[in-house]
């Protein structure tokens, strides 16, 4: 994938030792359209109220993070109006099969697209399915279970882009989107602590999926509404590891309306006096595959209080109160900020349908 950095006029970076404010920041972060936040009802019991099914698709490679970068929006509606569907229960052929027939999961022809396109709009439309059930321990395929649609319904697999009626199916997507380095590291722990592979399994299909990868799943952030890229940490590799510290980068379209305005604010006293961990935060336009993006990244560890005002916004939003994602710690690293963002958009995605209910 080809990325050219652009400065843009809200360009701005801070790292730990040199912080510098940019003035368009939080401009970038909230948009015209803004009414203010005493006007607005506790949407979190608005959506249990509502015959609304909204969905949430995650798109990426085996191994990418996919479950990552929704658990906000798990934590801040609840598993009563939060379900998930791992589209790995739509492959059409067990894992032995798929040895026999030297296919791998990334090709459609391996998965029940039809099936998942239809189960998907009758879930939409407040029907209960019968849902397949595909076990990664054995690499077979379970009974299938009775499904019934919550309000919030989140699809994470390999194909949740891949056709123009699963594109009209969501209602907000995702592409995560990791560096090889830190996507096939994730990939063996996942696959030989979880899954039962041994380290030779999981090489050698790394080796075969690339092909398909590059095929059938990469071309799927074109149509996504925010891609997560994922690097290692510039303040160390062993930082993933060890600390769960990566470098994250946020891609979005540039958003035309906003709910309410946000601030992402730092604290220059508590920096210049207590911080004492390396941290980066930068603004650009990037080309993406297909489009300009504008990208907000985040390296390092910073201060909780450098997104409470964010963590208040989306309390006020939803009337869940607090947020526990960050409860007694004393610093968030980036990937905790960028699923906070992130959740912050996808409400008011939800808002705004709402409003034309």
């Amino acid at each position: 994938m080809q990325t050219v950095l652009r400065r843009c006029h809200a360009a701005g970076s801070f790292s730990g030792n040199h912080a510098v404010l940019s003035q368009g920041l939080n401009r970038e972060l909230s948009y015209v359209g803004t009414v203010g936040m005493s006007a607005l009802p506790n949407f979190k019991e608005i959506i249990a109220r509502s015959p609304v099914v909204f969905t949430i698709g995650v798109a990426g490679d085996s191994g990418s993070g996919k479950t990552t970068f929704t658990n906000a929006i798990r934590q801040i509606f609840g598993q009563d109006l939060v379900a998930t569907i791992t589209l790995d229960d739509y492959h059409s052929y067990d894992r032995e099969k798929r040895k026999q027939l030297d296919i791998t999961p990334l090709d459609p022809a391996a998965n029940n697209i039809a099936q998942l396109e239809s189960d998907i709009a009758r879930l939409k439309a407040g029907e209960t399915i019968q849902k397949p059930v595909y076990n990664h321990t054995m690499g077979q395929f379970d009974a299938p279970v009775t499904f019934a649609p919550s309000r919030i319904l989140i699809l994470e697999g390999l194909h949740t882009l891949f056709t123009p009626r699963l594109r009209d199916l969501m209602d907000f997507s995702i592409f995560v989107d990791p560096e090889k380095a830190v996507k096939y590291e994730w990939k063996r722990s996942r696959d030989m602590g979880r899954r039962g592979y041994s380290a030779a399994e999981v090489d050698i299909e790394i080796i075969r999926r690339e092909r398909d990868y590059k095929a059938f799943i990469a071309p799927q952030r074109c149509d996504a509404d925010a891609v997560i890229q994922v690097r290692h940490s510039k303040y160390g590799t062993e930082l993933g590891h060890s600390r769960n510290i990566y470098q994250i980068s946020l891609l979005q379209n540039r958003m035309k309306q906003a709910i309410s305005d946000i601030d992402l604010t730092i604290d220059l006293p508590s920096l210049l006096s207590f911080h004492d961990r390396d941290f980066l935060i930068e603004f650009s336009t990037q080309e993406v595959a297909c489009a300009l993006m504008r990208a907000l990244t985040f390296d390092g560890e910073m201060n909780y209080e450098t997104i409470r005002k964010l963590e208040k916004t989306i309390e006020h939003q939803t009337g869940v109160h607090p947020i526990a994602m960050f409860e007694n710690r004393e610093t968030v690293a980036a990937t905790d900020i960028v699923q906070l963002i992130l959740s912050w958009r996808i409400i008011q995605r939800r808002i705004f349908m709402q409003e034309r209910e």
